[in-house]
């Protein structure tokens, strides 16, 4: 099974991340999830960018928090509103929302 799941907050998820079993997983940081992406202080990123998934942050909410292409660690891609419908019917088969 394919499976993306939305992060919309920034708490850590990882937990609840690691009971969901996917052939392919790609978590998709919406809202405040998106502060995931950004790296933080010391170099160090967000614990939930070390799981085993593609990572994807939405632009435009990247954009309304102040966060830049030079904030976002490099093994996530930002994708826009029609990029994540793309991801949705084109990449994933399942959708969960943590």
């Amino acid at each position: 099974m394919k499976l993306a799941v939305f992060v919309s907050d920034y708490r850590l998820t990882v937990d609840t991340l690691d009971r969901l079993t996917a052939d392919k997983l790609g978590i998709i940081l919406v809202g405040n999830g998106v502060y995931h992406a950004s790296i933080k202080d010391k170099g160090k990123a967000s614990s939930l960018l070390d799981k085993s998934a593609e990572f994807y942050a939405l632009s435009e909410d990247l954009d309304s928090r102040g966060l830049g292409s030079k904030d976002i660690a490099d093994n996530v891609k930002v994708v826009n509103y029609a990029g994540v419908v793309d991801l949705i019917f084109n990449d994933y088969e399942k959708l969960a929302w943590l």
